[in-house]
């Protein structure tokens, strides 16, 4: 699950999961759901690979969204599904979606950066919660 809250001039991303695989997974989707106002109409056409190294949780979590924010803007990339698996090292995921088609995917947000502001994962009752502030 995830869902965004309001934050001065940017906007915030929290996500809640089971496990680190699925709040990775999710802070992906989460993070996309920003970009296109329905992440529904991108399809997982195209699948890439993606390696994070790093072994903090909040440091991967960075690194993570802003690899996905770099496959955006250098391809125009959109990505809508991800498989990740989190490990002591970093993390590898295979996320599938398709190039922008600005006649099929109505833009939201222009994510500019991800901060370090009020950036957190932890672990709550036995599950996974991040909250992450996003410059837009």
């Amino acid at each position: 699950m995830y869902e965004t809250f309001e934050h001065t001039a940017d906007v915030g991303l929290r996500i809640e999961a089971d496990d680190l695989d699925e709040l990775f997974a999710e802070a992906g989707q989460g993070f996309f759901s920003l970009f296109v106002e329905d992440l529904g109409t991108v399809e997982p056409r195209q699948a890439v690979s993606i390696e994070v190294a790093g072994d903090e949780l909040e440091y991967l979590l960075f690194d993570w969204l802003n690899e996905l924010l770099y496959r955006f803007e250098s391809q125009r990339l959109l990505l809508r599904e991800f498989d990740v698996a989190v490990s002591d090292t970093g993390l590898t995921a295979t996320a599938r979606g398709e190039p922008l088609d600005e006649s099929r995917h109505r833009l939201g947000f222009e994510v500019k950066a991800v901060t370090y502001h009020g950036l957190t994962v932890k672990q709550i009752d036995g599950r996974w919660r991040a909250e992450v502030i996003l410059d837009i």
